[in-house]
C-alpha cells in the first residue's frame, strides 16, 4: 500500500476517500493522526486552498498529501457559501457546526423560490510540497435544497442536499452510492486518470 496523508481530519471524508482509494493501493492516514495542525484556507478558489492544504501537510510529514476543498455553491445565494461552506455560520456570529451552518443556509434561502444548488470539490494530490506539477481533479454534483432534513448518513449539507434523479437527499443515499455519484467521486474518478504519473 502507498500511504498518503489526507490533508484533513474530517472522518466524513477519510472515510469517503479511503474506501474510494483503497482498490488503487493506497493508505490515507489523517494530517491529525501525524501531529499536523490545519492550514490556513486565505484563497477565494478551491483549488488554491486544496493545494495549500496539500502542500502544507505534505511538507510536515514528508509523505504525498491527497487534499480537498469543496462546498455548496447555491445559485440563489450567489454561489455562496462556497469555499468558506464549513464555515458559514462561524463567519456570521454561530458556531463551527453542520447543524449551525444548516440552520443558516435555509434560513437565508426562506422565501427563495430557486433552490438550485451544487456540491463542487476540488482535489488535489502532490508528490512532495514543492511539487511542481500536483495532480487536480474537479467535480460538480447538481441537486436543490430543501427546508426539512432527510436522511442520516453523509454529513454537512447532505441532509438538505436533494438529488432529484434520485428522489433522495445525499443524506439518504447508501454510502455505495454516494461514493459512485458525489462531487468528491467525479473529482476523484479525474484524477485517478492522471495517477499513472504518480
Amino acid at each position: 500500500m502507498k500511504k498518503l496523508v489526507l490533508a484533513s481530519n474530517n472522518a466524513g471524508k477519510l472515510r469517503e476517500f479511503s474506501q474510494l482509494l483503497a482498490p488503487r493501493g493506497f493508505e490515507l492516514v489523517t494530517q491529525g493522526s501525524l501531529g499536523v495542525p490545519e492550514a490556513a484556507e486565505p484563497h477565494p478558489t478551491f483549488i488554491e486552498n486544496a493545494l495549500a492544504k496539500a502542500r502544507h501537510a505534505s511538507l510536515l510529514t514528508g509523505l504525498p498529501a491527497l487534499a480537498d476543498d469543496s462546498g455548496v455553491c447555491v445559485v440563489a445565494l450567489g454561489g455562496a457559501p462556497g469555499v468558506y461552506s464549513a464555515r458559514f455560520a462561524a463567519m456570521h456570529g454561530g458556531e463551527k457546526s453542520d447543524a449551525a451552518n444548516n440552520a443558516l443556509l435555509i434560513e437565508r434561502l426562506r422565501g427563495a423560490a430557486d433552490r438550485r444548488a451544487y456540491y463542487y470539490a476540488a482535489l488535489v494530490l502532490v508528490r512532495a510540497a514543492d511539487d511542481p506539477q500536483p495532480l487536480i481533479g474537479e467535480g460538480a454534483w447538481h441537486g436543490e435544497i430543501v427546508e426539512q432534513p432527510r436522511g442520516a448518513g453523509g454529513f454537512g449539507y447532505d441532509p438538505h442536499f436533494l438529488l432529484p434523479a434520485f428522489g433522495r437527499t445525499a443524506a439518504e443515499l447508501t454510502a455505495e452510492e454516494k461514493n459512485r455519484h458525489s462531487h468528491r467521486a467525479r473529482a476523484l474518478a479525474v484524477l485517478m486518470e492522471k495517477l499513472d504519473t504518480f
